[in-house]
């Protein structure tokens, strides 16, 4: 049965101690969070980093507890970090992330079985460094996606099951998995995921989705596996965008394209960037640039009017958000603070970015107060 975005009632967990806090009674109106306002709308989730999911960060894990009722881990359960080697698996943070989002009754995001970005170099080679064929290299999906998979089978709510296998034209990555196995890695890997863990939501994630050649091709993967038979409940549409891109009609017309082919919409890996973008790219974590001051305007601070532009920016969304909170099942923002967030390297290491809901002391910025009253007037 899938969870609804309800209320939840959080366990912090200390040694010899275990407290108990009910949401919907400790806190005064004035502290309601995200969570509260959306109730009943969507899931509002956050990224979590590893110093979050290890307890150390206790002041970000303040803002998580009052503010999201779903989480997905940042990279840990990535193939490269998760199955570095063949014969080796690295359970231990994804071990730790899994059981604080059971402890906390949260909306849980396994974050990602198939990518071609993070994925370990030995996936697609022999002992002897050359590709392998495309029967090992489907074995070797199968085999990690049900070890994974399996091993969190009834924990986890919701698995981004193939993550970016289009470019924005529509035609296929040209990645490895593609180049080996073809079109059907994407098949194959949603037919493996629901074998794993047969009541887990699944879904495709990508990014640069307002693009109407990926919007396009993503609807024909949904509608081509809903007619074979494979469990595809959702798209996953990464938010990582500016101030001025994409435009709001855009993204709305992928939001009901996706919906219209009966899959649940998830607004993922949401964050605005407010530096200078003249790059046509989408969010390719491989991309670099060089260092160039004119690149990092707000080293100093941000401006009042481009703190205004963020938030009009964000509230903006949220108000999209709220319209179609009926397609909509889950927005997550990647990161909670802006200290935390990757835009402060990428595609530029050392820039300054202010990306997310929370500054860089954690304080909320002025939109969180407007989308919470902007979901309580929708009600």
């Amino acid at each position: 049965m899938k969870k609804s975005p309800t209320k939840s009632i959080f366990l912090f967990a200390f040694p010899m101690l275990v407290i108990v806090l009910d949401a919907c009674n400790t806190r005064d109106t004035a502290e309601a969070g995200l969570k509260d306002a959306l109730e009943g709308k969507f899931f509002i989730g956050t990224a979590m980093n590893g110093p979050q999911i290890l307890g150390r960060d206790t002041a970000s894990l303040e803002i998580l507890h009052q503010h999201f009722n779903s989480v997905v881990a940042e990279n840990c359960m990535k193939s490269g970090p998760i199955h570095p080697k063949e014969d080796q698996y690295d359970f231990e943070l994804a071990d730790r992330f899994i059981e604080f989002a059971d402890q906390n009754d949260l909306y849980t995001v396994g974050h990602c079985l198939i990518w071609h970005s993070q994925s370990p170099r030995w996936f697609f080679t022999d002992t002897a460094g050359n590709d392998v064929t495309r029967e090992v290299l489907i074995e070797r999906i199968r085999s990690h996606i049900m070890t994974v998979a399996g091993r969190y089978r009834g924990k986890v709510d919701c698995w981004d099951v193939v993550n970016e296998a289009f470019e924005d034209d529509g035609s296929w990555r040209n990645n490895r998995f593609y180049q080996i196995i073809g079109e059907e890695y994407v098949e194959l890997a949603f037919r493996f995921a629901h074998e794993a863990d047969p009541d887990a939501e699944l879904i495709y994630n990508d990014y640069s989705m307002f693009h109407e050649g990926r919007r396009q091709a993503v609807v024909r993967l949904v509608n081509d596996l809903k007619a074979k038979g494979v469990r595809i409940d959702g798209v996953g549409m990464q938010a990582h965008y500016g101030l001025d891109y994409p435009s709001l009609e855009d993204f709305e017309k992928s939001i009901l394209a996706f919906s219209g082919t009966g899959a649940d919409v998830h607004i993922t890996e949401m964050d605005i960037s407010v530096l200078p973008n003249p790059w046509t790219m989408g969010a390719d974590v491989r991309e670099r640039f060089d260092y160039q001051e004119i690149m990092n305007p707000f080293a100093g601070g941000l401006p009042d009017s481009v703190s205004t532009a963020l938030n009009d920016r964000y509230r903006d969304f949220f108000d999209l958000f709220l319209k179609h909170s009926d397609k909509i099942r889950r927005v997550t923002l990647w990161g909670i603070g802006d200290n935390m967030s990757w835009k402060n390297n990428w595609p530029i290491r050392g820039r300054t970015d202010y990306p997310l809901l929370f500054d860089r002391e954690l304080m909320p910025k002025p939109v969180v107060g407007e989308i919470i009253r902007s979901a309580k007037k929708a009600r």
